[in-house]
């Protein structure tokens, strides 16, 4: 994924959404006057990428958008997993660390990202916001199922084109990790090419549908989300052949292309349970878990068995609802507090496990608190049991004294 400035998402995703049909093509002009300048100063962009930006500055307030359209749904399908598609601050790289690794989440993250610029892209260009881009023409006439082409078919193919233009012009090296990001890219893509749907409406006398007017559309982009985290479940794990020139399946018998609608990676996820600097895992702990689910985001699965700390919270929901004529319904704002799980830090855990790492048992953990304890505390109670067992002793004494007595009185 091509890495942007901060401060160019800002201007794109926050600003340029804002403006009205009306002074869009007004804005656009302005917006091209500077993009030479803006261009120019966008961080990590590779030569291609700064010349199609220059030429086509309306079409990169879709490729910031898409981007975050990507970035939003990678969070959404991963936000009960211990690698939750986390965001690291102040960097441009957006996920840090963790797309630097060949592993599956790199692969999906390339993958998600292509498809929300496809996807963004061609939405602007529906929405008239493209000055080169017009709805999918080759659409007209009869059908043969009986419809009549109209509307505005969405055209997905410049979608398509220009992203594969901008977000593949970045892997200009021949290297493993170069083809593995441009197979991921072009999953992405077809994604979305592959969930369009048709979108139909009936004419006629009372709602009859003596004529139907059709047009194609993409599907919500949450449907291409959980096409792509199954493609991230099957990934496959692939190398590059004796040539150098293909990614082949690592585990097969014999040298094979992986299927095209998969996602590929080179090599096995790191650890996300346990914050790691080199990796870029923030870790699990602080993450608020399920206490009762058995599956994911459960606390044994997100808490990696460490164990989780119960907190209680006070949360804000509405009551009392009233439905008003006409026409709206006025709710009260009611307090309540709930408890929230939250996975336990290694640290907190440490008490589980002995000097070597592994996992002691409860019997194991009760005598190395006994031997912790100290050692004034440990001679006072033994100085107890000592005493009650001199009394015990007195006691059965005294009793044999009284039935010596009691058998010389006979």
């Amino acid at each position: 994924m091509p890495k942007l400035n901060v401060w160019f998402f800002t201007l794109v995703l926050f600003t340029f959404p804002l403006l009205s049909t009306s002074h869009w093509w007004f804005m656009s002009q302005v917006y091209a006057l500077g993009a030479k300048i803006m261009c120019n100063n966008i961080a990590g962009l590779v030569t291609y990428q700064r010349q199609l930006c220059r030429e086509n500055p309306d079409v990169m307030i879709s490729i910031g958008k898409g981007a975050k359209l990507g970035v939003v749904e990678c969070q959404q399908q991963f936000k009960d997993q211990r690698w939750n598609c986390s965001t690291v601050a102040r960097d441009v790289s957006v996920f840090g660390k963790v797309t630097r690794r060949a592993s599956r989440e790199s692969a999906f993250v390339y993958a998600v990202s292509s498809a929300g610029v496809v996807h963004e892209v061609t939405r602007a260009c529906s929405r008239g916001e493209l000055s080169d881009c017009t709805c999918d023409t080759n659409r007209k006439g009869r059908s043969r199922k009986g419809f009549e082409w109209g509307g505005c078919s969405e055209n997905v193919a410049y979608g398509l084109r220009f992203a594969k233009l901008f977000v593949d012009s970045r892997e200009q090296e021949r290297d493993a990790r170069a083809k593995m990001n441009l197979h991921n890219n072009f999953v992405g893509r077809r994604a979305v090419k592959m969930h369009t749907i048709l979108d139909c409406k009936c004419h006629g006398v009372s709602g009859s549908c003596q004529v139907k007017t059709c047009w194609k559309t993409m599907a919500p982009f949450s449907v291409v989300g959980s096409y792509l985290r199954e493609r991230y479940q099957n990934g496959i794990l692939v190398t590059v052949d004796q040539s150098g020139n293909e990614l082949v399946v690592a585990e097969g018998t014999y040298p094979a292309k992986p299927p095209r609608d998969n996602l590929v990676f080179l090599e096995e996820s790191p650890d996300y349970c346990v914050p790691n600097s080199n990796t870029g895992s923030l870790g699990t702990t602080g993450r608020v878990c399920n206490k009762t689910s058995p599956g994911h985001g459960s606390c044994g699965v997100l808490c990696c068995g460490r164990g989780f700390n119960t907190i209680q919270v006070e949360e804000e929901y509405k009551c009392a609802c009233k439905f008003n004529w006409c026409c709206y319904v006025k709710c009260n704002i009611c307090r309540r507090t709930v408890d929230k799980h939250v996975c336990k830090s290694p640290e907190e855990d440490s008490s589980q496990y002995n000097s070597s790492g592994r996992k002691v048992s409860a019997l194991a953990n009760s005598e190395s608190r006994n031997q912790n304890r100290p050692k004034n505390q440990s001679r006072k109670r033994a100085e107890r049991r000592k005493a009650r067992k001199n009394k015990k002793r007195g006691a059965s004494i005294n009793s044999l004294d009284s039935d010596h007595r009691d058998n010389k009185s006979l």
